[in-house]
């Protein structure tokens, strides 16, 4: 890739041992940055960072453990000595069905994962003197009904409205932006496509679901100072689902 928009910088990407969260590292590494990915499992960060090279270091834990942050700051801190941007990126869904329906203990752990750890995350990385821009994972489910995963949506409704929050706190200093993917092929989203992709697909203009990398290059962007006057947004990447009419 001709691009070296990233060189010199370090980028700390949460949930990134596969899919979305990976395929961002890799971007910013072929890019020419130095990225510190996070995952709940040693095991799938290793396979992870033997793809990405040097470039790359991982510390393993959950994201909502106050101290998995702390001790990925203080690795930050030891390795690199500077945070360029941050991209918030681990979430989970583990409640299926309509809003109604949900365990409140699910629901409540949804939210710490999604909207209060993100929150938390990027008040470190502020601390920590990150200059330049944070990106958001959010989702086409925070934008519209989302019917069987519901809350996962509501969660994902917050995060683009914590994503304008800090995009006025931290400005001029820090750039906040999001996107929000529509179906992508991952091991995450795998309920939602499995067994009958053709038809999922059928959805969208562009008539296929999306793929990782296809999230990694607006996320790039918004990080890179091309987006440089660009905060408090949050990008559709739908493969024009958004544009079809309604009935």
């Amino acid at each position: 890739m001709a691009l070296a928009r990233f060189d010199g910088t370090v980028t700390l990407v949460t949930g990134a041992s596969r899919g979305i969260g990976f395929a961002v590292a890799e971007r910013l590494v072929a890019e020419g940055g130095s990225v510190v990915i996070t995952g709940r499992h040693q095991e799938g960060l290793d396979e992870a960072l033997a793809t990405l090279g040097p470039a790359a270091s991982a510390v393993a834990g959950r994201a909502d453990d106050p101290e998995h942050r702390a001790a990925v700051f203080a690795h930050i801190a030891q390795r690199h000595g500077r945070l360029d941007h941050l991209v918030n990126n681990a979430g989970i869904n583990p409640a299926y069905g309509p809003a109604l329906e949900v365990d409140p203990a699910a629901a409540r752990k949804i939210l710490e994962v999604n909207v209060i750890a993100a929150l938390e995350w990027s008040r470190d990385a502020v601390h920590a003197g990150l200059a330049g821009a944070i990106v958001n994972i959010a989702s086409v489910s925070g934008v519209a009904a989302s019917p069987n995963i519901s809350f996962y949506g509501v969660s994902k409704a917050a995060l683009i409205n914590l994503t304008m929050q800090l995009a006025e706190e931290l400005a001029p200093a820090i750039r906040v932006n999001a996107v929000a993917p529509a179906v992508v092929k991952t091991r995450f989203a795998r309920a939602l496509y499995e067994g009958h992709e053709q038809e999922a697909a059928s959805a969208y203009p562009l008539r296929r679901l999306g793929e990782p990398a296809d999230i990694a290059g607006p996320v790039s962007f918004l990080l890179s100072t091309d987006a440089a006057w660009i905060t408090g947004q949050t990008i559709l990447i739908d493969g024009g689902a958004s544009i079809r009419p309604i009935g």
